[in-house]
């Protein structure tokens, strides 16, 4: 490959990794309250409302039923709204943190219904709030869930930065593209492709890393 080529392609992991890492955090700002509501307002939940738990659970069924290739056409009024533009890393992070949002609460939501009730019972019998049940209890049961379920949506997440190229996404996904397929470069096609693969074990290796250290602590 060329010094342009190499620089592209470094060029081209800086951006997926900046779209990857600010949509996850920007989408857990919405996904986290989103699947605590849920839990919460379930049947089973520390405040059961119908109502508010069956809006969130038929918005986040509606939203996750929607390929993402498909919701960054139909998002594009409120990608030029917001970013002022329809292209480039910083345009595709409305689409990838409205995708994003309602896996991320299905995610917090499945992580905090593995908690054993009786320890919320035993906080509810000591007194303890609901908000502090949800952030000193439930939350701190679920760590080492709510990470790994973390680490999974950070690969989804940057599978969908790839995809992104379809619309001038930028990033490694753009480049595969742009050159491995208009162009048919097979040699960038394959960089493209490891690359990929390589940051997606990278984000899972951190993961697991991770929730061991924090598994370790709870015992």
């Amino acid at each position: 490959m060329s010094a342009t080529e190499v620089q592209m392609i470094v060029r081209g992991i800086g951006e997926t990794l900046y779209m990857t890492i600010l949509s996850t955090l920007l989408g857990y700002v919405i996904g986290l309250p989103w699947g605590i509501g849920l839990t919460v307002t379930g049947k089973d939940g520390i405040h059961p409302n119908s109502v508010v738990f069956r809006i969130l659970d038929v918005a986040a069924n509606i939203m996750r039923s929607i390929p993402f290739l498909i919701m960054l056409i139909i998002v594009l009024p409120i990608t030029k709204a917001i970013a002022g533009k329809t292209y480039g890393p910083t345009a595709m992070i409305v689409p990838l943190v409205i995708s994003a949002a309602p896996l991320i609460a299905r995610m917090v939501e499945s992580s905090l219904n593995e908690i054993d009730h009786g320890v919320i019972e035993a906080a509810q019998s000591m007194g303890a709030s609901n908000a502090q049940i949800v952030w000193r209890v439930m939350l701190g049961e679920a760590k080492v869930s709510l990470i790994s379920g973390a680490t999974i949506t950070i690969g989804t997440i940057l599978g969908y930065s790839a995809m992104a190229g379809v619309l001038g996404g930028g990033g490694l996904g753009d480049i595969a593209i742009r050159y491995g397929y208009y162009r048919w470069q097979p040699n960038i096609l394959f960089i493209t492709v490891i690359l990929l693969i390589l940051l997606v074990q990278l984000f899972q290796l951190i993961g697991t890393l991770i929730g061991e250290k924090l598994d370790k602590r709870k015992k």
